[in-house]
């Protein structure tokens, strides 16, 4: 952990300002001298920039989009192939792995591409850390495309927790309620509540730009990723920066809602499996097994399974978002640390792996689409005429 910056005392990480965790003592006039265009080396650690280091993360990168990409293509595919996979549970993995594609095919690619233009030419991208660090600059200067990237990874981002949200509700609907989950769980209503989560998952990754004028986006030398970044006005803080609190506001009141439906639901298996136990032991007799308290009628073992399954991926997901919130909440405060934000970015970044091989672990109908994909892809060899 790092000291706050200095003289500065700037409480956002921008591209440049993260650069210098390592020197806090840099004066605004290195900083403006910057700004204005002169010639200078980037602003970062041997750590964040060395060639050792630049050139490991980029095979780190290409192997992660690999498996981002190949996994979730994967169950797309069983998905679309598989009749069985087309339920209400089966459309929000197909929403949650579309987001993580989104992830594989956009924001990590670009990253391998910044990284390497580092790597290779001697000058940065005209559009590295440009015209985008004053408040004087505006819109002007070259397009930045983290103006594109940075929503579209904050948008997935929140497409999953959402989506994760919606998959523990329709869980518990089985859990609690089995006989009325086919009318209360419908497809259309599956498809709605999808829609609107992407909608509002994406406005909410543009409220920074919708509700201030005082942030855009930008390449970050330590999280490799683009970032939103304050317009600097001299070396004073925007006056609206809080606003960035919105993201893991929103992140951590839906992962709550998550985790209280999951206790929930089970809380209700529990009682469950310990009626079912003891009429086994004879210790209940049959007509007093629904009069304990919970649900009286009896989920089916797969509704169990996949309640169980979607506690590990709010497991996963959880772990995978909290340093991202920390990062955010020390930015806030006045706190800069470049390492730990390559790690937390990049953490969140990896979850969009995980949700294939938790699949591929506890959800046995997947396995099988899996297996029925992979046979299909092999041809009998034709058979000899007699």
């Amino acid at each position: 952990m790092s000291a706050p910056l200095g003289n500065l005392s700037m409480p956002w990480g921008s591209g440049i300002l993260m650069g210098v965790t390592e020197n806090p003592n840099l004066t605004a006039a290195a900083f403006s001298g910057a700004w204005e265009g002169e010639s200078l080396a980037p602003l970062c650690t041997f750590c964040c920039c060395g060639l050792l280091n630049r050139t490991l993360a980029v095979v780190f990168m290409v192997t992660l989009a690999f498996a981002i990409v190949g996994g979730n293509v994967v169950t797309l595919t069983v998905f679309i192939q598989t009749r069985q996979s087309r339920t209400p549970q089966g459309y929000l993995k197909v929403s949650l792995a579309l987001a993580d594609m989104m992830v594989g095919v956009l924001v990590v690619p670009f990253s391998i591409y910044t990284e390497i233009s580092l790597m290779v030419t001697s000058s940065p991208p005209a559009w590295y850390q440009g015209g985008s660090l004053t408040a004087d600059s505006g819109l002007g200067g070259p397009w930045q495309p983290c103006r594109l990237i940075g929503p579209v990874f904050a948008g997935c981002t929140f497409v999953s927790i959402s989506t994760i949200f919606l998959m523990t509700v329709e869980r518990s609907v089985a859990i609690l309620r089995p006989l009325h989950k086919d009318s209360l769980v419908t497809r259309h209503r599956i498809l709605l509540l999808i829609l609107l989560s992407w909608a509002g998952s994406f406005l909410l990754a543009l409220a920074p730009l919708i509700l201030s004028d005082s942030f855009t986006l930008e390449y970050n030398e330590c999280s490799r990723m683009c970032n939103y970044a304050p317009l600097l006005d001299g070396a004073r803080p925007p006056p609206d920066g809080s606003v960035l609190l919105l993201f893991p506001a929103f992140d951590f009141t839906l992962l709550g809602g998550t985790l209280a439906v999951n206790i929930l639901s089970f809380t209700s298996i529990r009682r469950y499996t310990r009626r079912r136990k003891l009429l086994s032991e004879g210790s209940l007799a049959a007509g007093d097994s629904g009069s304990s308290g919970g649900c009286p009628h009896r989920p089916s073992f797969s509704d169990i399974k996949a309640a169980k399954t979607i506690g590990i991926l709010t497991f996963a997901f959880t772990a995978s978002f909290s340093p991202i919130a920390v990062f955010v909440l020390g930015n806030v405060v006045g706190y800069t640390w470049c390492n730990f934000s390559f790690f937390a970015f990049w953490i969140l970044t990896a979850n969009s792996c995980c949700n294939v091989i938790i699949y591929s672990v506890r959800d046995q109908r997947f396995r099988k689409g899996v297996a029925l994909l992979f046979q299909r892809d092999r041809v009998p060899p034709p058979r000899e005429k007699s």
